[in-house]
């Protein structure tokens, strides 16, 4: 997938970077893997207080059931169309398994129709194909990655992220992940080789503040353009910095770490993230 750049016919489309979708083969969802999920809450809990500021509006979107856990083993899928997503960064791909079920998966980078995918033990380690830590070898690029055996992918999910298996120790494997950290995972939890699609999905560019409100996004307003009684950031006289970065509530921003001293996952990291 590549990006385009548009004829500044209008303001919106002057700076406007988008996607140009040749990767993508029909605009039909497959009908039986979709759902209506009704989630929009405009940052509001249940009494209708605001507890989540700037969310809101967006355009209606249906939700299209992903099959994370890839638990159909040894059973050989055919990619039938790759698709977008309005719910994730990355395309995805349509199954058509061979015994007549169909699943969407995440789309890796290189997917194309026709090919054949297959989840299991001894599976040969090529792009699509989802197979336990233990049996990919060293130096692979994975993504859709467990943190516990049959729990389904959590890691390396979104547009042009992947990890790198690094080693094997004991009966762990020690993966380094997109954000800079280290950590081991268990040998038996599986991951898909290859690199998420839709890499370009980082040099796009809205160009309008009305793309934001399509996707459900409402306008951010700085801590220190309000007032005192709103913001800790706020008043004073003229421009005035705002003092230490902080949250509306008082919390610490940059720098201050706010992750549990005593957490239980700490022993499975080796290399903290990069900051």
């Amino acid at each position: 997938m590549a990006v385009k750049r548009f004829k500044p016919v209008t303001p919106g489309t002057r700076f406007r970077v988008g996607a140009d979708n040749s990767d993508i083969t029909t605009n039909v969802p497959e009908k039986s893997l979709v759902v209506s999920v009704n989630t929009r809450s405009g940052g509001r809990n249940h009494s209708g207080k605001m507890t989540m500021r700037y969310l809101g509006g967006g355009h209606k979107q249906a939700y299209r059931l992903i099959d994370f856990k890839r638990n159909k083993f040894d059973i050989p899928a055919k990619v039938a169309t790759i698709e977008y997503d309005p719910n994730r960064s990355a395309r995805i791909a349509l199954l058509h398994f061979v015994d007549g079920e169909k699943r969407y998966m995440i789309a890796p980078a290189g997917l194309k129709v026709g090919m054949t995918v297959v989840s299991g033990e001894s599976v040969a380690p090529e792009i699509g194909n989802t197979l336990p830590l233990k049996n990919i070898p060293l130096g692979s690029l994975i993504h859709a990655i467990e943190l516990k055996p049959g729990q389904g992918a959590i890691l390396a999910r979104s547009a042009g992220t992947y990890a790198q298996l690094a080693a094997r120790d004991g009966k762990y494997a020690v993966v380094k992940l997109p954000s800079g950290e280290t950590r081991m995972i268990l040998l038996t939890c599986l991951a898909t080789i290859g690199i998420v699609s839709n890499a370009e999905k980082a040099n796009e560019v809205l160009g309008k503040a009305g793309r934001n409100r399509w996707l459900g996004r409402r306008p951010r307003v700085r801590g220190v353009a309000m007032n005192p009684v709103d913001h800790p950031m706020g008043g004073g006289e003229g421009r005035a910095s705002g003092g230490h970065p902080r949250s509306r509530k008082g919390l610490l921003a940059k720098g201050y770490k706010t992750r549990d001293k005593k957490k239980s996952s700490d022993r499975y990291i080796i290399e903290r993230r990069k900051k």
